[in-house]
């Protein structure tokens, strides 16, 4: 089954009870048994959940994976990974991430003893300096939020078979329209379903993905024992948006390279961001472990002005100045001081997260009313 087709049927059945074509939403807490024990596969919503098992049945099949996993956020998602590890174990992250993700891994788990190196992963080679006998996991985003640099997945991934270290890929911006970091060798695929797998700004959700089952059960475990899990209500939604994935990564696609070639091309614009461009760092491995470029674009002012960047944040219209991405609706953001204020501001701009970096999400609508839009709040 082709990917087009995986986002509409893979995983799925018509529902036992009346033969629905989607699956219904199965609002309960609990389920009735003929006997102590005695159910039709259902105890209790937090375990199981008809339509949250639906979604994660989709979930796996997108990313051909054998085993999905929903989660309340996708910081829930990340927190079940962290989970599988103890106090004096190790994990090499990537140096430019999502900021929420480095609070999680700073300001939770640091204080639980476990240990992480920040470092940049252009080179995957370098990941290997910093595995020693203490390291566990390897945490890795390609693209990354928000300096959309591309990390090498087949090559963090012979570094972890060789060092029996897991590797865990956030693949929300690119998607599984895009990348498929398990057919990588990648061990665990995350989402922060809340973006484009949801696809419509209206829920908020975690994913995750394996092909192994020992590895699946334990997460399965940590995510019952702990509970974060999603609503069936989310679910439903979240399954709607996969329907529709693939015609809407093609238009965030097209409209993405139509804003980061105007951008690039602006006189009043600095630096693009977008792997799509033949100088960007690493175009070559983006070209090769990615079927298009996806619809993030960041960007800075000519002479890295704050002041001017605010201003282009203000004065936009149809782009909507807001945290998230991945909705069928455009939105700016400022790195920052959204998404990456968590993020110490001498760490951030070591990375090139400065005041004056603006984040695009870039959104199906006309591409021509989207470059108007930015013309006349950067003129």
């Amino acid at each position: 089954m082709k990917f087009n087709t995986k986002t509409i049927h893979g995983g799925q059945k018509h529902d036992p009870a009346y033969g629905s074509v989607m699956p219904p939403i199965y609002q309960t807490s609990t389920y009735a048994q003929s006997t102590p024990g005695g159910h039709k596969g259902y105890e209790y919503s937090r375990t199981h959940n008809p339509t949250r098992n639906a979604l994660e049945n989709a979930f796996a099949s997108i990313e051909n994976g054998n085993y999905g996993l929903a989660f309340a956020s996708g910081l829930a998602a990340i927190d079940a990974v962290l989970k599988l590890l103890k106090p004096g174990d190790e994990v090499v992250s990537t140096n430019d991430l999502y900021g929420g993700t480095y609070r999680l891994f700073t300001r939770i788990y640091e204080d639980f003893g476990i240990n992480f190196h920040f470092i940049g992963m252009k080179n995957a080679e370098r990941i290997e300096e910093y595995i020693n006998k203490k390291t566990k996991l390897i945490w890795v985003e390609t693209p990354t939020n928000p300096m959309m640099n591309v990390i090498d997945i087949k090559a963090a991934s012979t570094i972890a078979k060789k060092h029996n270290v897991l590797l865990a890929v956030d693949n929300t911006f690119a998607t599984p329209y895009l990348q498929r970091p398990l057919d990588l060798g990648a061990d665990i695929v995350m989402h922060s379903a809340t973006k484009y797998l949801g696809g419509h700004s209206d829920l908020v959700m975690g994913a995750l993905i394996v092909k192994n089952k020992a590895l699946a059960d334990k997460l399965y475990f940590i995510q019952n024992a702990s509970g974060a899990i999603c609503g069936p209500q989310d679910a439903f939604l979240a399954l709607r948006g996969i329907k529709t994935l693939h015609i809407r990564m093609q238009r965030h696609c097209e409209n993405g390279r139509a804003v980061a070639e105007y951008l690039n091309n602006h006189s009043k614009i600095e630096n693009v961001y977008w792997s799509g461009f033949e100088n960007h760092p690493n175009h070559h491995i983006a070209k090769s472990q990615m079927d298009d470029f996806g619809g993030m674009v960041s960007f800075t002012t000519k002479g890295n002005n704050y002041e001017e960047a605010i201003k282009i944040l203000e004065n936009l219209k149809i782009f909507t100045l807001a945290e998230s991405l991945g909705g069928v609706e455009s939105l700016a953001g400022h790195p920052a001081s959204m998404t990456h204020a968590s993020i110490p501001k001498e760490e951030r701009e070591k990375i090139g997260v400065v005041d004056s970096l603006i984040r695009l999400s870039v959104g199906i609508e006309d591409e021509e009313d989207l470059i108007a839009d930015l013309k006349q709040a950067i003129e």
